[in-house]
């Protein structure tokens, strides 16, 4: 039994112990007799009223019980001198006045019970508050308790004798696993670097998008290592109280160098590292200490330990210069979106253990899934093996997987949605419009799916298969904007009406453009420049804003290009429908009674050979084990929107 269980057992004790002493007392004192005088009592021994005196075992009280039955005891008090022979006696009371048949004097055995039970009633407020003080401290000494612990540091320690990650463990980012690898070494054989004259850096800091494996890199650091490992978020660091921040990184700090060598791993430390003097409290307040001695203990005057500083963030731009200089974070290791053989090795990692059936390609995942990371990736599995265990059935198989991706992209089917039959064939054919465009154009993405289902935010959904294709050439983008544009076309065509649901379509449209024509110099009228300093986040991409360095008369270049270059596309797009308006016909058609064709069907069907509609359902392959599904299962340009 541990020490709290023992001090909870003890007040519950001494709770009771109080309850029965002071139950005891209420009980004796609530059944006080009357009192009498001794010159009472004397005048009643010799009225011969008296049946039998019992006197107490303190020998300073005495119980009166009388002959007649109806009449109570009484009791009387005796003087702490004299016993009650000699207090009679006084009274003129002899030895034969009560030797004879009345009264009879009975003196009682002392108890020590009663003594002590009185000793306890007296002492029972001050054992009680002594107690209560003592369970108060002993809290207080806890490192649970708030009040007295502000300054302390909130590092979880993992010791490294039983590693539960290592290298091994993660997958897709080999680059970063090399640059960390030196660090490791330096911990086990620190020898072999100082021989040369070599430093160690201080600090490494993990930059990637989130779910890319920062935080689970630095335990696989640890895992390998063999050193302790300290572990703390950098918000556990701030608080309202100024100057605990900064004690407790000096008590980290300290922690650290008693252990060393070790490693040292701030989590989200843009949470404490933003730049100076952005706060609403101007260039002292709590989290701009904490910051300060963060760089003090990184490399201040007593920097020589074996202390390495591991950290992560998602927010590279908002962090102080100081702390990004040499000599505090040295290393910058990007952990990137991993490519096609990255997911491959990610699959193979969490497939581990899992019952998989043998029809399933993991080269054939991985091309599937351009752009997830490795959270991503481990979802798509747990889903998977969430669905074959729906499904009752034994190994997780491809058409779990091929679900799997498409829940985790564009979340479940929502078929109990209710779409009058006048909205869904808008939708039919809008969603048969980007599809013949897109397989009508040199240059368009191949077709994965075309489902007029809704998934998501949309009504409908055109799936392409996409690769890892970081240079996009102008023709391909090109074919984006005439394929998202074919929904609207055929909207138009068709009904001579158009709809809200191009309005996402059209967004995406205008994005690609004014790119095209501002950042990749893909314009013949205004040439191979940029337009427009944007701020972005260097490792990640993403753009925060934008500064303009141009006149209103390039502004209104910009706009008539980008007008131009639409307008361009959408004649193309209107081109193809209208030449081919009997294959719009049959798609949509085919798409009303089956909801759902893949690549193969949607060929066929444009081809003219078109499928009874049982043998279609009945044939029909999963997407994730037909040849044609090389590619990401993604939305289209619009998950089209509800019509207004």
């Amino acid at each position: 039994m541990n020490s709290a269980n023992v001090s909870r057992w003890f007040v519950y004790l001494l709770v009771g112990v109080s309850m029965m002493v002071l139950l005891w007392s209420y009980t004796s004192t609530s059944t006080q007799k009357a009192e009498i005088s001794i010159s009472q009592l004397a005048q009643q021994i010799k009225a011969n009223e008296i049946e039998e005196i019992v006197v107490a075992g303190n020998g300073r009280s005495i119980t009166v019980a009388y002959a007649d039955a109806n009449q109570p005891e009484t009791q009387a008090s005796i003087s702490s001198v004299s016993s009650l022979e000699e207090v009679l006696a006084s009274y003129g009371i002899t030895h034969e006045d009560y030797t004879d048949n009345r009264p009879t004097i009975t003196y009682q055995t002392p108890s020590q019970w009663t003594g002590l039970l009185t000793a306890a009633g007296l002492f029972l407020p001050a054992i009680i508050m002594i107690v209560f003080i003592y369970i108060i401290m002993r809290q207080a000494q806890g490192s649970n308790n708030q009040a007295m612990s502000f300054g302390k540091s909130r590092a979880r320690m993992f010791t490294g004798d039983h590693p539960t990650v290592t290298f091994a463990d993660v997958a897709g980012c080999d680059e970063a696993k090399e640059e960390l690898q030196e660090v490791v070494e330096f911990l086990k054989e620190p020898e072999k670097f100082v021989s040369f004259g070599a430093r160690i850096p201080k600090g490494v800091l993990l930059v990637g998008s989130p779910g890319t494996g920062k935080t689970l890199m630095a335990k696989a650091v640890s895992g390998e290592a063999g050193v302790p490992f300290f572990s703390i978020a950098g918000s556990e660091f701030v608080e309202m109280f100024v100057g605990v921040g900064a004690s407790r990184v000096r008590d980290l700090f300290e922690q650290a160098k008693r252990h060393s060598p070790c490693i040292i791993f701030v989590d989200e430390i843009d949470a404490v590292g933003r730049h100076r003097g952005a706060g609403l409290g101007g260039s002292h307040d709590e989290r701009e200490q904490t910051l300060n001695q963060i760089l003090v203990e990184m490399d201040g005057f007593d920097t020589d330990t074996h202390v390495i500083i591991l950290a992560a963030t998602n927010r590279p731009d908002i962090l102080d210069p100081a702390l990004m200089r040499p000599g505090r974070f040295d290393r910058r290791v990007v952990i990137d979106r991993p490519d096609i053989r990255g997911r491959e090795a990610i699959f193979k990692v969490h497939l581990r253990g899992k019952p998989v059936s043998s029809n399933v390609s993991i080269s054939t995942l991985a091309r599937a899934t351009p752009g997830f990371v490795g959270a991503d990736i481990e979802n798509t599995v747990n889903e998977a093996a969430l669905l074959a265990a729906r499904r009752n059935k034994k190994s997780i198989g491809m058409a779990e997987f091929h679900d799997a991706i498409e829940r985790v992209q564009l979340g479940p089917e929502r078929k109990s949605r209710i779409i009058t039959p006048e909205e869904k064939e808008v939708i039919a054919y809008h969603e048969a419009g980007h599809a013949l465009v897109s397989h009508f154009l040199p240059d368009g993405m191949p077709l994965r799916k075309v489902t007029i289902v809704p998934r998501g935010m949309g009504l409908g959904l055109t799936w392409y298969m996409e690769d890892d294709n970081l240079l996009p050439t102008k023709s391909q983008l090109k074919a984006r904007i005439t394929g998202a544009l074919g929904g609207r076309v055929a909207e138009e065509l068709v009904f001579g009406e158009i709809t809200a649901g191009a309005s996402n379509d059209l967004q995406q449209v205008t994005k690609i453009a004014q790119t095209m024509v501002t950042q990749y110099g893909m314009s013949e009228e205004l040439g191979p420049r940029v337009y427009g300093q944007k701020q972005e986040m260097v490792f990640l991409g993403r753009e925060i804003s934008e500064q303009r360095d141009y006149s209103d008369a390039i502004a209104e270049k910009i706009d008539d290009e980008i007008r131009q270059l639409i307008d361009t596309e959408y004649e193309r797009a209107r081109q193809i429908l209208t030449e081919n308006r009997a294959a719009l016909d049959r798609v949509a058609a085919v798409l009303l009674e089956v909801e759902t064709l893949d690549a193969d069907e949607f060929v066929a069907i444009v081809e003219g050979r078109e499928l009874p509609v049982e043998e279609t359902q009945a044939a029909r392959p999963s997407a994730a084990e037909s040849s044609n599904t090389a590619g990401r299962v993604t939305p289209k340009l619009d998950p089209s929107p509800s019509p207004a």
